[in-house]
């Protein structure tokens, strides 16, 4: 029997080297990736921005504009 050694059992196979199809998948890829995370902090940064800009301001509640939307609504015959 052969002796068992690392090197004998686990061979290493080399990987192929980078097309440059794969480099240019690669390159996009990342910048996809990067945008996408630009932009998912933007969103959140506006979404909290909104949020405590609602938070903070009262809200106005006008019956009398209601009445008012309401009786040009209807049409005379």
């Amino acid at each position: 029997m052969a002796k068992l050694t690392k090197t004998s059992i686990f061979k290493s196979y080399d990987t192929k080297p980078e097309t440059p199809l794969d480099k240019t998948t690669r390159v996009a890829r990342k910048m996809v990736d990067d945008d996408a995370e630009q932009r998912q902090a933007k969103i959140t940064r506006l979404r909290n921005a909104r949020l405590e800009r609602e938070a903070n301001t009262p809200r106005e509640t006008t019956a009398t504009g209601r009445k008012a939307r309401q009786s040009s609504t209807v049409t005379k015959r």
